[in-house]
């Protein structure tokens, strides 16, 4: 008689619940780091399980190569190996990403955050070629960034599988909108997906995922997590009302025709800098209140 098992969890290389932590400027734009300490500790002490740093939510198109390094120090510092590190290094340059990889490497990051070259749209073994050459620039895991809508180019299934067989490539961020291809190469290896989209956190999570990377959790990090504790722990009806509660603050931030990055700052109360502009003070009101209406 054969017994069956249950099946095994995703692998969660990073954790599970990772922020996608803005990066905190003073009034005068410049790089607040004892700001940004501050933030991660309360992060990590509200429920997320890991910080991506210098993605799209923290302005690394308006951040130096000399302040990416040093944010990624300052909050390695600060959380220790309580949480996960992950550093945003990508580039339009092959070079230039090979170059922040091993800054981010030299600075404490635990990981890799690598999104496809934007702009000249390479062909797709140009793509793969790209990334394992990054993986192979550090010793550090590295989390794909599949984000047509912005980049221009799409990984496509097929080079997810590919890349899926280095090593060090070992997550995607999946803001690709394409539940079947996701759930195709989650089938075929093992790689972790994490959400990028925050309507799509909990229906990854269902058919495999490993969790999210969230710009909501920078101001509602538990009610972000307890969607997923309640779906782990058997209660998926009690998961789909939870995440029913953050669909507003979500729609907010990340639908309302403003970027996640203005949005979340709106809350937090840190500028942003050009060419993004502030939320102004009527939209930060609404963002707060839909905050405060879910957080409680």
């Amino acid at each position: 008689m054969t017994t069956s098992r249950p099946p095994l969890p995703p692998p969660r290389p990073f954790g599970r619940a990772l922020c996608a932590m803005v990066t905190p400027f003073d009034p005068a734009y410049g790089l607040d780091l004892p700001a940004a300490q501050a933030l991660a500790v309360h992060l990590v002490d509200n429920g997320c399980d890991g910080l991506v740093l210098n993605g799209t939510t923290g302005e690394s198109p308006t951040t130096s190569d000399e302040e990416k390094t040093a944010l990624v120090r300052a909050v390695a510092e600060a959380v220790g190996d309580r949480a996960s590190v992950v550093a945003g290094v990508g580039s339009a340059s092959t070079a230039h990403t090979v170059a922040l990889a091993r800054a981010a490497e030299r600075a404490g990051a635990d990981g890799l955050l690598v999104v496809t070259p934007y702009y000249s749209r390479p062909p797709q073994a140009a793509v793969g070629a790209h990334f394992r050459t990054v993986a192979d620039a550090t010793g550090l895991p590295l989390m794909l960034y599949d984000i047509p809508g912005r980049t221009g180019t799409r990984i496509e299934v097929e080079t997810m599988l590919g890349l899926a067989e280095h090593e060090r490539i070992v997550a995607v961020k999946d803001c690709a909108y394409d539940l079947l291809g996701s759930t195709k190469v989650m089938g075929r290896t093992s790689l972790a997906y994490y959400s990028g989209c925050e309507e799509l956190n909990l229906p990854l999570y269902a058919v495999g995922g490993a969790g999210y990377v969230s710009t909501v959790a920078n101001v509602a990090p538990r009610a972000m997590s307890a969607v997923l504790d309640a779906f782990d722990a058997g209660a998926v009806a009690e998961a789909a009302r939870l995440n029913q509660l953050t669909l507003p603050l979500a729609e907010l931030m990340m639908a309302s025709g403003l970027p996640g990055a203005v949005t979340a700052k709106a809350v937090l109360g840190f500028p942003v800098r050009g060419p993004l502009q502030g939320a102004g003070e009527a939209v930060a009101a609404r963002l707060r209140a839909a905050r405060d209406a879910l957080t409680g």
